[in-house]
């Protein structure tokens, strides 16, 4: 009766209607303005600070494969013939970077995306991991993190990401249900993701990342038991648990997927706690809104002291004030703002072969917009906004944040507290998060169509 309570309390605030960011940057990717781009772009990529180390993301956009669910920018293949052509785009991108970035700067970050990073056989993967060390030389403890299709790798593969340094794999599952599989396009047993596994560990990867969805067709409590059982067998040091992002007219493929059989509001609401209590019980930490990490693992310590910080990629313990993104719709965070190279990979190509580096939107930061975008860091990583910090750091700036706490306070006032130091969201408010992040956006659009906030 009581877990019925807090759902009412919850949906009353608008936990199951409401479409908010989940502010992996802000502002947000839909304010980027296409008035902003390549300029910005190398005046911020020359002023960057030698003796601080900047991450580096690398997109590989192809896909042997296209899974239903997928909203990210991908394209299919059957053929390496396109996937080797983009890698001499890229080795031309590096080229064109390296005639900006100032002399010395070191790279402590290294992560490929996509899309598919594995769909490179060995040779490629190390032209490709050369050619992005030459133009950054890493330094002695870096990382480097790729994402990895399961169905899609194999001990060659492995053995040459080892070769150039791979240190941590993220492993796409989403679900081990056959008909949960079928009905988003994505095939992958079990036996084969645990091979993966094997192969990984005996490469010497020390850490592994295990990628799970909630809210997809056909799911069910029983089915999510299935699946966290197998996802627990391969003992991930880390767990991302992301909720089904339905947004058909933003990712067409998703009109492939049957809506009559996605689970309602109560029931998504259901399997994100069945998930959290099962982690809990594996003896995870939960890291923010949707992370779940071992405790001597790196995002755990990051949580404990306060350096747990939110990018592109979801929760971080990566601390580089920049991050540099590379190929087709990657995007850039510099200390004065975000640049996005073109999206589409042709256009991004000709851009590249232009010889002009390929920024085509983006959003040139003010002092109000680096506060506010740490405030609801601060919010998003720690469920508290540390008002003493933010004062420090930013001044009478901070003055500009009443309005918006009074709102905070108006709306969630039984999930939240507020002293003059400090606003505190409780943990039964948790999932409310992102909601009262989205009272401090100033640059909210009226007319985007975000994820729903459960």
């Amino acid at each position: 009766m009581e877990v019925m309570k807090q759902i009412d309390r919850l949906a009353a605030l608008g936990l199951f209607d409401s479409r908010v960011p989940r502010y992996t940057s802000y502002p947000t990717a839909p304010v980027f303005s296409a008035t902003v781009g390549q300029e910005l772009q190398t005046r911020q990529l020359a002023a960057l600070d030698p003796a601080v180390p900047v991450s580096v993301y690398i997109h590989i956009p192809f896909c042997e494969r296209l899974c239903w669910f997928c909203a990210c920018r991908t394209q299919g293949t059957q053929s390496l013939s396109p996937v080797e052509s983009y890698i001499g785009t890229l080795e031309a991108e590096l080229e064109l970077l390296a005639k900006t970035l100032p002399a010395g700067l070191q790279m402590g970050r290294l992560h490929w995306g996509g899309g598919t990073p594995t769909i490179l056989p060995p040779q490629l993967i190390h032209r490709l991991a050369r050619a992005v060390k030459s133009t950054f030389p890493q330094t002695a403890d870096w990382e480097f993190s790729v994402e990895i299709d399961p169905t899609l790798v194999d001990k060659d593969k492995i053995a040459a990401l080892a070769a150039e340094g791979m240190n941590r794999a993220s492993i796409g599952i989403q679900d081990f249900d056959p008909l949960v599989q079928e009905a988003i396009g994505r095939s992958q047993p079990y036996d084969v993701t645990r091979a993966c596994v094997e192969d990984l560990r005996a490469a010497g990867i020390t850490s592994l990342n295990a990628d799970l969805v909630y809210g997809l067709p056909h799911q069910t409590p029983a089915r999510m038991s299935d699946t966290l059982a197998k996802v627990l067998s391969l003992q991930p040091d880390r767990i991302a648990l992301f909720g089904y992002a339905h947004v058909p007219w933003v990712a067409k493929r998703q009109k492939l997927i049957d809506e009559t059989v996605l689970p309602d509001d109560l029931a998504r609401y259901a399997l994100a706690g069945q998930a959290a209590d099962a982690f809990a019980t594996a003896g995870f930490q939960a890291i923010g809104i949707d992370h779940f990490a071992l405790p001597q693992d790196g995002l755990a310590e990051a949580a404990r002291t306060g350096h747990l910080r939110r990018n592109f990629q979801g929760y971080t313990e990566d601390i580089c004030p920049a991050l540099i993104g590379i190929g087709a719709s990657s995007i850039s965070r510099f200390p004065g703002g975000y640049v996005q190279n073109a999206a589409a990979t042709p256009a991004y190509v000709k851009q590249i072969e232009a010889g002009h580096l390929a920024g085509s939107r983006g959003h040139e930061m003010t002092p109000e917009d680096l506060m506010r975008a740490r405030a609801i860091e601060m919010i998003m990583c720690d469920f508290t906004l540390d008002l003493r910090a933010l004062r420090l750091e930013f001044g009478p700036l901070c003055d500009g944040l009443e309005p918006d706490l009074a709102r905070v306070v108006a709306r969630f006032g039984n999930f939240v507290s507020l002293t003059d130091q400090q606003l505190v969201i409780s943990p039964e408010g948790h999932p409310l998060t992102r909601l009262i992040a989205s009272l401090f956006d100033a640059h909210m659009p009226s007319d985007a169509k975000f994820s729903r906030a459960s």
